[in-house]
């Protein structure tokens, strides 16, 4: 048995606190993985305990089975939980913890045959007749999922349940639940705030910033066409290349976006995509830049649709199957404030003794957004002759990150000859949205 889980408008709210989620609609089929990715305190373990009847919804509905569910209290509900901490009972062996549902759901059955079953599933049939203080943080997390699993719910909801394992026993229970979740056909919400698990686990990943919908789609779409500035920087690693640009578009010349002490020319006969920039003239916008769109190769060997620029290499991070490279290439980096923090902040708004309808309306139409996500400093001076700023606290020196295979040897102060592919450029206008590419056409890295 599986469950569809429909939000509609849902809003969450605490006496005397600002909204915690706000307006979020979304429509989980039957047996799909979503993840609920976001930085910490956004909102995802708010609208998990939402759905599972945790926490009353100030507003919208929840509806399973497209039956109104906001008043069912969680014992109606047929969900599992899985918890960060692991939550089990220290007082029980791992046997009776995972038996303990059963024999409250249904007291005269005989719940051996499920726990046995369900702990060969999970590979810790020699952990039943130990305690929690008996176990490792893996075998624990192990132990909680078999007390979800065995119960057969028609829905897991997950709340950051690898954040506390180290790396590598991360990635081998990633996909143990894959797996799992997938054999057993019940609808997942997952909540982390690791993209990489959310890459690799959902099969569509619902990105939030302030308990606000930022984007909903595929793994490969949020990666490969963002919404916004937030969502372009928040997924891939390494970070995505934000750069202050300012376009070009003479009538009589070739169409360009400088970045301060270099351009990227556009190649001629412009796309649609191009052409739409042309409103832009004179403004300045953010170029983003995946770092595999960039790489190392002389003018001489540019395909259609790559541009040449140089860069000076800052540093070099071997990873061992590939090299990350810092480049300085004479731009300026678009900094994205408060990126990684659960709740962007907003100008304060000078109380009206007396508004309008339409006054409300507009205050409310600004807070369904989660505030801009980016604020270029000192707008339209992109051509204007001053030090470039230091990088943030925390980043790494230079403007531009390319990877590239290890057998390429580098060192600090090389002037090195770079190759931008312009069908993998981003642009964003000063608030943080995407105006290129168009949202119909999906770049595609493999090309």
């Amino acid at each position: 048995m599986t469950r569809a889980i429909t939000l509609h408008n849902v809003s969450k709210s605490y006496i005397r606190g600002a909204r915690v989620v706000e307006r979020l609609s979304l429509d989980i089929r039957p047996g799909e993985f979503l993840v609920l990715l976001g930085p910490s305190g956004c909102g995802k373990s708010t609208v998990l305990r939402m759905i599972a009847g945790l926490e009353e919804v100030t507003e919208g509905e929840v509806r399973l089975d497209g039956e109104y569910a906001n008043d069912l209290p969680p014992s109606g509900r047929d969900m599992a939980m899985v918890f960060q901490n692991f939550a089990l009972y220290p007082s029980m062996t791992s046997r009776d913890n995972i038996g303990f549902p059963l024999r409250i759901e249904t007291p005269g059955e005989d719940p051996r045959p499920r726990v046995d079953a369900t702990a060969r599933m999970l590979g810790i049939q020699d952990l039943l007749d130990r305690f929690p203080n008996q176990l490792s943080g893996g075998e624990r997390q192990r132990v909680a999922m078999g007390r979800a699993i065995a119960r057969h719910p028609s829905a897991f909801l997950m709340d950051e349940p690898l954040s506390n394992l180290d790396a590598k026993l991360r990635n081998h229970l990633r996909a143990e639940i894959s797996k799992l979740t997938r054999e057993s056909g019940a609808t997942t919400v997952y909540v982390t705030h690791d993209q990489a698990e959310a890459m690799s686990l959902g099969d569509r990943v619902a990105v939030l910033r302030g308990g606000v919908l930022q984007q909903l789609g595929t793994p490969r779409t949020v990666y490969g066409l963002p919404a916004n500035v937030f969502v372009a920087a928040f997924i891939g690693t390494p970070r995505i290349n934000l750069l202050r640009g300012l376009v070009r578009a003479p009538l009589d010349g070739a169409m360009s976006i400088s970045l301060g002490k270099q351009y990227l020319r556009l190649p001629e006969p412009l796309s649609l995509d191009h052409q739409l920039l042309r409103v832009q003239q004179g403004r300045e916008v953010i170029v983003g830049l995946r770092s595999e769109a960039i790489r190392l190769a002389k003018p001489s060997a540019a395909r259609p649709g790559e541009v040449a620029i140089s860069g000076l290499v800052e540093h070099v991070e071997f990873q061992g199957h590939e090299v990350l490279v810092h480049f300085n290439t004479g731009s300026r980096p678009a900094v994205v404030p408060e990126l990684e923090a659960p709740r962007p902040t907003r100008p304060a708004r000078r109380r009206r003794r007396e508004g309008t309808v339409l006054d409300r309306l507009r205050e409310r139409a600004g807070a369904l957004r989660a505030g801009p996500v980016v604020v270029l400093e000192h707008p339209g001076d992109a051509g204007s002759d001053h030090s470039d700023p230091a990088p943030p606290d925390g980043r790494l020196p230079g403007d531009l990150v390319v990877r590239t295979t290890p057998d390429i040897e580098l060192r600090h102060g090389m002037q090195v000859p770079l190759l931008v592919d312009i069908a993998h450029l981003f642009v964003f206008d000063q608030h943080g949205e995407r105006i290129c590419p168009a949202p119909a056409r999906l770049p595609d890295l493999e090309e």
